[in-house]
């Protein structure tokens, strides 16, 4: 690819295996990261075992739309060749973000939504745009009323499969708004990385019984990494495979009408 990858979240496990291998196939690569020392040090790992690999480090804020927004000015048109929306949390406890959006669909949802938006000048005609899901969207349903949720709605794991189901309708509405992009979804599974962590008192018990058994980051980049280089466009990639999106996800009405609250919410016009 001609230009430039941005990957949100580069320093965690899935985000870092995506880093790695692009890295080493020559990619010009944008880490985007809220911990900049932590994305510096990456860099300077690969570019100790990879000294032409071409890497640049730039702050994203996921918690601030002002972030996002001087992130995406800082890209000239037709620069940008894809852009991964890796970065996700499992937020344990109901808190809101300086904009008054709650922080789990902030950093899941509206931030990548936004984003996404921003950066439509300097994304190139054909570029990807490889949004990560979850196969927890499967468990849940979501309307608009679930974008703004109160605290008495929140729900670990349930807040944060609303914000990737979101994130997927979204990711339906968007192929259909710009079809010359190569939107496609990429669900890594579980996946042995920090996210996982609950934070709860079973966080010892599930590492000894539980993550033994998962993906390693470097499994959980393979659909990641197979979407960002397809031809392809509106497919879901998981593991080694390649589907088409599942009908039951497919809702043209709610997909519209989350964009457009979407779109209010986020004040863009």
């Amino acid at each position: 690819m001609n230009g430039k990858i941005i990957i949100t979240g580069a320093t965690g496990g899935i985000g870092a295996a995506v880093t790695r291998s692009l890295a080493a196939r020559g990619c010009e690569l944008v880490l985007a990261c809220r911990n900049a020392d932590k994305a510096d040090s990456l860099r300077r790992q690969i570019l100790a075992e990879q000294p032409q690999a071409r890497l640049e480090v730039r702050p994203l804020d996921l918690c601030s739309l002002a972030s996002v927004r001087d992130f995406a000015q800082g890209f000239g048109a037709g620069t940008v060749s894809a852009l991964f929306n890796n970065a996700g949390a499992i937020s344990r406890n109901y808190a809101l973000t300086a904009d008054g959006l709650e922080n789990t669909f902030s950093i899941n949802y509206f931030a990548p939504f936004l984003l996404t938006q921003q950066l439509l000048p300097a994304l190139q005609p054909d570029a990807r745009v490889v949004n990560m899901v979850s196969l927890t969207c499967r468990f849940v349903r979501v309307d608009e009323a679930a974008l703004c949720p109160a605290e008495r709605d929140f729900s670990q794991l349930g807040t944060y499969a609303r914000a990737k189901r979101a994130l997927l309708l979204s990711s339906l509405e968007l192929a259909g708004r710009h079809p010359q992009l190569r939107v496609n979804l990429a669900d890594p599974g579980i996946v042995n990385s920090g996210i996982i962590t609950m934070g709860r008192w079973f966080d010892p018990l599930a590492d000894v019984l539980f993550r033994p058994f998962i993906k390693s980051p470097e499994q959980g980049a393979v659909p990641a990494l197979a979407a960002l280089g397809s031809q392809e466009r509106n497919r879901y990639f998981v593991g080694r495979r390649v589907t088409a999106i599942p009908e039951g996800y497919r809702d043209p009405v709610l997909q519209r009408r989350l964009w457009e609250e979407t779109e209010r919410l986020l004040a863009i016009r």
